[in-house]
């Protein structure tokens, strides 16, 4: 599906067994599911992961044709600082960020908004952010086929900042190429130059 999922589009029956999970985990750290201030608390918690998670239910490659055009420009297109939020699956903490994509078209464009819906695609998951960086750039491979596509992501992981290690001020960069951004060292440059101002 292209659209994005209301909460009240969700079935029942998951958020109903979703809450009874939670109300369970909330137990066994040693809370009272009774107090007022947990009272509601199972039902927020359902709620909020299956919109954490709704991209699950979408598909990349089809956000990207939706709105794909055959348009004759051929230089690079680069969308940068596209705010991302995920949950890092080993521990179901959250890790943020941004996410720069550009890719080199080979006769068809899509909308640049489309771009933005597909970082939320594969953010919505349970995730470690190298996967995501090559997922980002195979749907767009396999939508337009361009001559290139370049992924950089920078992101800040609490499994890192709250727990472990706990180095507060640690963040991750990750990158992708394919075609011209990786076979062409002045074309990834390029690319690169225009983003360095954003990467720590």
């Amino acid at each position: 599906m292209a659209n994005y999922k209301k909460i009240e589009e969700y079935d029942e029956k998951y958020l109903d067994n979703m809450q009874k999970h939670i109300a369970e985990m909330i137990s066994l750290v040693g809370e009272d599911n009774e107090r007022e201030g947990l009272e509601k608390t199972p039902s927020r918690v359902a709620k909020a992961m299956a919109y954490n998670t709704q991209g699950y239910g979408q598909d990349a490659v089809e956000i990207l044709n939706s709105a794909k055009f055959n348009e004759s420009y051929s230089e690079m297109v680069l969308v940068k600082n596209i705010e991302l939020y995920s949950m890092c699956e080993h521990h179901m903490l959250p890790f943020y960020g941004k996410a720069h994509i550009a890719y080199i078209p080979d006769g068809q464009i899509t909308g640049l908004s489309k771009l933005a819906r597909v970082v939320d695609v594969y953010a919505r998951r349970l995730q470690v952010q190298e996967r995501m960086t090559d997922q980002i750039l195979q749907a767009i491979k396999t939508a337009l086929n361009p001559i290139g596509v370049a992924v950089v992501i920078e992101a800040k992981h609490l499994c890192m900042m709250m727990r472990g290690v706990q180095k507060q001020n640690s963040s991750t960069t990750t990158s992708a190429f394919s075609g011209e951004f990786e076979s062409n060292t002045k074309t990834r440059n390029e690319f690169l130059k225009l983003v360095s101002s954003n990467l720590s």
